[in-house]
């Protein structure tokens, strides 16, 4: 009996290998280890099928043969993966505090379900952050085990086990060693103060987030006094801030409607998928060393902007942003992709561009500096010439329609001006038509008579 589909596909921290190949995975072990680290299913087909070909002392001597191609060699660890037959096993490639090469020179990352070489200057810039240490998998001074929150941790747990679809049956530090909370003496890192202490900034101050409304598009008041109407400042563990602060956004938001044929649909002044996305992009990407400054969730009349301390990480810049991955925190990004608040690693950026525009919004403007990273999202939708709900009106009906929306109401004198060459009583019956499908509501009587959008 073959063993049961594996439930994962090739991504970001995931590969697959029908057959051991040495050439392929010593390439995927310095593109992991270059990126977010990642794990290696061998005997596993593109499907998740175990193929029942591999064994033990093929793997064992293909990984042996790999590393040697790595420079320096990789740190690995691999172990029987499948349930039944024992015949795939899995390759655990940890991300290193340094840069790997391959021995013909080539320097690879992980982008997406591919390793991707990079140019001389990505290899550079990615040098530069590995000299900077990897500051989340540090032990956090002064914090001990009991600074973290039971609740918290209980809550992650429950997270965890429904995103892997197994139940985790080894102890509750057990599973914070493997996620990076605790180091090998059970010390608290960095990444586990942010995710799971009671208060984080009783010992990283600059981790909670500071959101701010402004009445109108600029910072300051007619009179140069401070513009703005709420200001709030938000703490707790990562994910409380990212849950607290969506809703305090979501306060903020004004909503609208759009109706889609007959259909009336609210909409939100930003999509709420791209608010979601800059917001856990900050939170998960900031560089957590910088003292004295926080996130900053900036809520303007037109527009929304994200602030988040620390610029592009790696070998990102704002050219190859939509394309490439790599993170400050994996330990960080990890854990909210456990939680749930990232859904695919990688897609971030994507998502929220496509959100954006699919809503008729101008796409995220994105803006870095060597301390910074902002996104800013505009409410300012793009109006079409004729809205989409207009369809399966006749051309005059349409044109009365989009009258309304840029107006707000139209009368029987208005309607005539954009249409001269048609009767009024035609016109007339294209309102009564409007009215019994339930799209205009008629208001007034005789002269005084005008619709608007039901």
């Amino acid at each position: 009996m073959r063993a049961k589909p594996f439930e994962h596909r090739p991504g970001q921290t995931m590969a697959l290998m029908a057959e051991p190949d040495v050439e392929l995975l010593a390439e995927t072990l310095v593109a992991f280890a270059n990126s977010d680290g990642g794990t290696i299913l061998i005997g596993v087909d593109e499907n998740g099928q175990a193929t029942g070909m591999v064994y033990a002392d093929e793997v064992e001597g293909v990984l042996r043969a790999a590393v040697q191609e790595c420079r320096p060699p990789v740190e690995v660890r691999w172990h029987q993966a499948a349930a039944e037959d024992g015949l795939a096993f899995a390759i655990v490639v940890p991300r290193s505090p340094e840069l790997h090469s391959l021995a013909d020179g080539r320097v690879l990352v992980r982008a997406g379900a591919e390793n991707r070489p990079l140019s001389g200057d990505q290899i550079r810039q990615l040098a530069a952050t590995k000299s900077t240490g990897d500051f989340e998998a540090e032990v956090a001074p002064g914090a001990t085990r009991q600074d973290f929150d039971d609740e918290v941790i209980a809550e992650f747990i429950e997270k965890w086990e429904l995103r892997q679809r197994r139940e985790w049956t080894r102890s509750v530090d057990e599973l914070l060693l493997e996620v990076g909370a605790l180091d090998e003496d059970g010390r608290p890192t960095i990444a586990g103060v942010l995710l799971f202490a009671r208060n984080p900034q009783a010992f990283l101050p600059q981790s909670a987030l500071t959101f701010v409304k402004f009445v109108g598009s600029q910072p300051r008041g007619e009179m140069g006094q401070p513009g703005y109407g709420r200001r709030e400042e938000i703490g707790g563990p990562l994910a409380r801030i990212i849950q607290r602060t969506w809703e305090v956004v979501g306060e903020e938001m004004r909503t609208g409607a759009v109706v889609t044929g007959l259909v009336r649909e609210e909409r939100t002044e930003y999509p709420v998928a791209a608010v979601r996305e800059a917001l856990v992009n900050a939170v998960a990407h900031r560089d957590y060393r910088l003292g004295g400054r926080r996130i900053e969730v900036r809520m303007f009349s037109d527009r929304m902007e994200i602030i988040s301390p620390g610029g592009l990480p790696g070998f990102i810049t704002l050219d190859n942003i939509v394309e490439e991955h790599f993170s400050r925190n994996p330990r960080i990004v990890n854990g909210l992709y456990q939680w749930g608040y990232i859904e695919e690693l990688g897609l971030g950026i994507d998502l929220m561009i496509e959100e954006m525009v699919r809503a008729g919004h101008p796409p995220p403007k994105f803006k870095d500096t060597p301390y910074s990273f902002t996104v800013t999202l505009y409410n300012v939708r793009e109006r079409p010439p004729v809205p989409a709900w207009t369809r399966t009106m006749n051309e005059r009906q349409a044109r009365a329609l989009a009258y309304i929306q840029q107006h707000g109401r139209i009368t029987s004198r208005e309607y005539q001006n954009l249409c001269p060459d048609v009767s009024a009583e035609t016109l007339r019956l294209d309102m009564v038509d409007l009215v019994e499908r339930g799209v205009l509501l008629k208001v007034g009587d005789k002269k005084g008579t005008y619709y608007i959008l039901k």
